[in-house]
Formats: C-alpha cells, structure tokens, sequence
C-alpha cells in the first residue's frame, strides 16, 4: 500500500473508533480482518497514523478546524511525520487511494494558527475537567507533562535475572536496536520510532521464549526495585494483575522467600501462570480468593498494593483511554484504592512496610490518597522513598518528583517512563 491508501485506512478506523466508542486496539484488529491484502508494514503504519491522531485529537483538532477522521490524519502526517504541504501533495500524487486534501490545508487555514492562542486544554491535549489536577499535581510544569504525555512510549523490557544478564540479553537483542534503559537496572530499551516504523515482535525471539526478558515498562520496572524486597522475605502483590511486577520482585528475591500473587479478578490474573513458567520463578504461590490470604494477616514484610486506577500515566500506549475517561471514573476509582489499602494493609506485620503503587499521575489517586489512609489509620505513616532511589539508580539518575514526605512521581517528561505513583508507609512496629 502506498501512503494515500494507508492514510485512508487509518481514516476508516479513526471513524470507527468515534462512531461505535470502542477501544482502539479492537477496531485495528477488525480492520486488519477484514482487509486481508494489507501487510504487516501497512498495519503497523496505519496504526501508528490513528495512535498519534488519538494522542494529540484536540491540538490537531483546532489547528485543523475540524475534528473529523479525515483532518486528524491528515494533521498527523503534516505535524508528526513531518511532512511539509508540498512533499505531502507529491507524495500522495497520483494515488487513487488518497483522500482528498481537508480544507483547512488548502485554503490554508491550518498554516494561520498558532497552538499558543488556543484554550490550555487544547494545547496539552487532556480534557478540559482534568486541568486543575494537572495544575495541582505539576505546577507550573503541568503543560510540558501533559504534552510529554502524548507523545509516542518506547519499548521496554526487563532482564530476567534469574536466568540471565544484560549483556547477555543485549547480545541477543542486537538486531533490535535494544540497549540499556537510562534508570532501570535490569531494564533495555528499543526507541519508539518515527512516521511509519513499527516495533520489532521481542516475544518472537527465542530469547523470550526462553524466558530471558520480559516486556515491561521502565516505570513499572522501577517502582517495582522501589519495593526493596530482599531474599527469604515474605512479600504479598495484592493487586498481581498479570503479574509483571510480581515477577520483577520474584527475581530480585533471587528465587528464596515467598511471593504471594493475589488479584481478585482472575481473568487478569490468568497470564501469570505461563509467565511464571517461563521466568523459572519458584518462590511464588498465586491466590485467586481472598479468604486463601487469611492466615496471611499480620505475618507479611511487604505488601505491594499496584491499585486500579484511571492509567493517566499510560496515555501514551492507550490514548483513546483519555477521552473515555469522565470525573465518575475517577471517583469510582478511588473509592476503589481506598478499598484495596485498606484490605491489604490487614496483611503487613508491624515494622513491615505497605507500598501503594498507580500508574496515575492525578493527585486524588495519588498523595492524597495515602495521606487520607494514614490520617484514618494511624499505625501507618509514609517513609520517604528518596533515599531508595538514590541507592538503587545513583545521583546522576533522572530524578522522578518527590513530596515532602517523599513520595515519587515518574512521568514521560521528567523520567522518560510511563506515569507512575510510588509511596512507601511502615507499619509501627
């Protein structure tokens, strides 16, 4: 496919994804279904086209003056890729597949405006409703974290150490262009690549199968050595999901002590098993029913709650998420984190520590969520995490927002990672 069909692919899913509000991810499958014909290199192209359009829907939008499938794409071929009018027009020269041209690039419309005169909003590219916590959360560097927000994530990955090294993995991974991630000890990163250029297939590579990496994001990778978990302890994940820190942290205890995996949702926990298997991990058991924890209770080093939360520090990898996302969502979300620390901390034993972990970068699921838990229960209170990350990632480390009580924030901007929350509270012994 040349660029002219491509970009009228991407049109058609953009479309669909307003017309029936489904997830991105579903609508490309769709489209890749029922279009046989197309490649890989043509799939991957088109979904870079809607995945850019979705992160920056509304700057294009208004420079545009339209908000339509066929102005957002256009906007990110002209914005993202690069492309000038002129190399644009020539490129799609003679292709029958091309949409025609929106009017706001031939009338010129589009080369009148300057994104600074636009609504702030607009020009970070968030909803209007989550402003004031973005000013609260970032100050006066909220509009670079927004925007940092919608740019492409790299590929990241994390050295199974027990059963490898990073140079070893690296040696393996060479072809991907992988090399060591800038925080993260164990961590390896593939650039995210620009216009149509897609992301190697990593679980192809018999490194993977044998268990060597994982995918995993540099953040998550973080807050995951931030738990300090250490050999022979007894260490609880309470919301495992699919389980990648829970590995992480299996790792770092170098297979000796106990992790238990618990989430209450088992179809979420269901991949952990084959990950488990192929990691060599053998000091963890996996709980899907909450009464299976109760002997548990008061008897736990650490306990990692990894809440559900509304995933703003993931916008980047699922940006149609952004504009699903409504003041309700938040509330129900933290009403759930309330729920969740206050059913975990019923396993940490006194002088243990209880870990609450987003990846969310809005301060109601943040700080305020953990000062309100210490405030109701006051046998917790919040140790600073500083001091961790120095010893872990060394002074010359980008350095995450710190609290006054030391909790941290990772972001695209500041960390070159996905959006994450960490705090450590001790239980008084």
């Amino acid at each position: 496919m040349r660029l002219g069909g491509r970009l009228a692919g991407a049109i058609e899913v953009l479309g669909d994804i307003e017309a029936r509000r489904r997830p991105v991810a579903d609508a490309l499958k769709d489209w890749g279904l029922s279009h046989r014909f197309a490649g890989s290199g043509d799939r991957a192209a088109i979904g870079n086209i809607v995945y850019d359009a979705l992160r920056m829907k509304l700057s294009h939008a208004w420079l545009m003056d339209d908000d339509s499938p066929l102005a957002l794409g256009y906007a990110v071929l002209i914005r993202q890729w690069g492309y000038s009018y002129d190399t644009l027009a020539a490129a799609l020269d003679g292709d029958n597949y091309a949409p025609a041209m929106p009017l706001a690039l031939t009338g010129g419309a589009f080369f009148q405006r300057t994104l600074g005169e636009a609504a702030p909003h607009i020009q970070a590219d968030i909803p209007e409703w989550l402003l004031p916590s973005f000013q609260a959360e970032f100050g006066s560097d909220w509009l670079s974290e927004a925007q940092a927000l919608a740019t492409r994530p790299t590929l990241d990955l994390r050295v199974n150490t027990l059963k490898a090294g990073r140079d070893k993995v690296l040696k393996a991974l060479h072809d991907t262009g992988a090399q060591p991630a800038p925080i993260a000890r164990f961590g390896m990163r593939i650039p995210a690549g620009e216009g149509p250029s897609r992301l190697p297939n990593v679980t192809a590579e018999l490194s993977f199968q044998k268990g060597w990496f994982e995918v995993q994001d540099e953040g998550s990778q973080i807050v995951a050595d931030l738990t300090c978990v250490t050999p022979g302890e007894k260490v609880l994940d309470f919301c495992a999901g699919g389980g990648g820190k829970t590995l992480a942290m299996a790792a770092a205890m170098e297979n000796k002590g106990q992790v238990h995996a618990f989430d209450a949702d088992s179809k979420r926990l269901a991949p952990i098993i084959e990950r488990l298997k192929r990691a060599g991990t053998h000091n963890v058991q996996v709980h899907d029913k909450a009464k299976a924890l109760a002997p548990l209770e008061g008897r736990l080093d650490k306990v990692l709650v990894d809440a559900p939360c509304t995933g703003t520090g993931t916008w980047r990898r699922r940006p149609d998420t952004k504009w699903r996302l409504t003041a309700r969502n938040l509330q129900e979300r933290t009403g759930q984190q309330a729920e969740a620390l206050a059913e975990a901390s019923r396993y940490v034993r006194p002088g243990g520590d209880l870990i609450y972990v987003t990846c969310s970068v809005l301060p109601e699921e943040n700080g305020q969520q953990v000062r309100e838990f210490c405030t109701r229960n006051s046998d917790f209170e919040i140790v600073s995490a500083e001091e961790s990350w120095g010893k872990l990632f060394g002074p010359n480390a980008r350095q995450p927002y710190s609290s006054k009580d030391g909790c941290l924030t990772l972001t695209p901007a500041r960390t070159g990672t996905d959006g994450f929350f960490f705090c450590r509270m001790r239980r008084r012994a």
